[in-house]
């Protein structure tokens, strides 16, 4: 079997992208991790299907390089939104389907592509570390010197101990100053450091807010680039019309044998 595809990256975050609106393509999860593979396949952080849906734009259909389905992915959002456009699929905003729900997504000026995230509801203690779920699980950490850190063996450490070995978590390490915060982020599935995780960034910029209550926007440093995140705080648990900002490029497109 042939199949066409795409590559895009958003920071360095990097997706295989196959159009699938007609409903005809079935992977398998090795089929899946094999395509993602950097030495024996075409090589991503995560593979996505551009699908069709009655009431919505298109669905998102997002999976893990490991070719298993993920939760949501805010990084592959953007550049899944910026794929359809390339499609033809022409909006203003864009209201899609993905694992966790309905998001909407715009494209700004600068062609930033803006996605909207889930609200969040909860922001937990965790031995003096922040626990909370943007899409996807996160644990966000605050050290120093993070470009000296080691974010593989540190983040498997907190990804794979006990509490969190069975669904896995994705543990993000941040640096605030006062202009900006920079994260690098351990991702479940991938197994790694990637150069940029959305979810994990608005994680990230929710913890690290400025203003106590009402609007902010954080902007965020990571190894793929800049992003920035705008929210509103209500309190210290809630936190409403969450947005993931940044850019979202095609790279390539090809052919691959399965």
């Amino acid at each position: 079997m042939t199949i066409q595809f795409y590559k895009y990256q958003g920071t360095g975050n990097d997706f295989v992208i196959i159009d699938n609106r007609n409903g005809s393509l079935q992977l398998t999860t090795a089929q899946i991790n094999h395509i993602c593979d950097r030495r024996f396949g075409i090589g991503a952080d995560g593979l996505m299907l551009l699908n069709t849906l009655a009431g919505s734009d298109f669905e998102m259909k997002y999976y893990n390089a490991d070719g298993k389905e993920s939760s949501m992915c805010g990084n592959g959002g953007r550049c899944l939104t910026r794929f359809a456009y390339d499609m033809g699929i022409h909006k203003t905003t864009y209201h899609f389907l993905a694992v966790d729900g309905a998001h909407d997504a715009e494209m700004d000026a600068h062609e930033w592509i803006r996605l909207k995230m889930k609200d969040v509801n909860e922001v937990a203690d965790y031995h003096g570390d922040a626990l909370l779920n943007t899409g996807s699980p996160h644990y966000v950490k605050t050290v120093q010197d993070i470009m000296e850190l080691d974010v593989f063996q540190e983040g498997r450490n907190i990804r794979n101990s006990k509490d969190f070995v069975t669904e896995g978590i994705n543990v993000n390490f941040v640096e605030p100053n006062d202009k900006h915060i920079i994260v690098r982020t351990y991702e479940r599935g991938v197994e790694d450091e990637t150069f940029s995780c959305g979810t994990g960034v608005t994680a990230a910029a929710i913890v690290f807010a400025h203003n106590e209550k009402g609007f902010n926007r954080v902007e965020v440093k990571t190894k793929g680039g800049h992003l920035a995140v705008e929210f509103e705080k209500i309190n210290d648990q809630e936190f409403r019309n969450v947005w993931l900002c940044g850019p979202a490029e095609f790279v390539y497109k090809g052919e691959i044998n399965i």
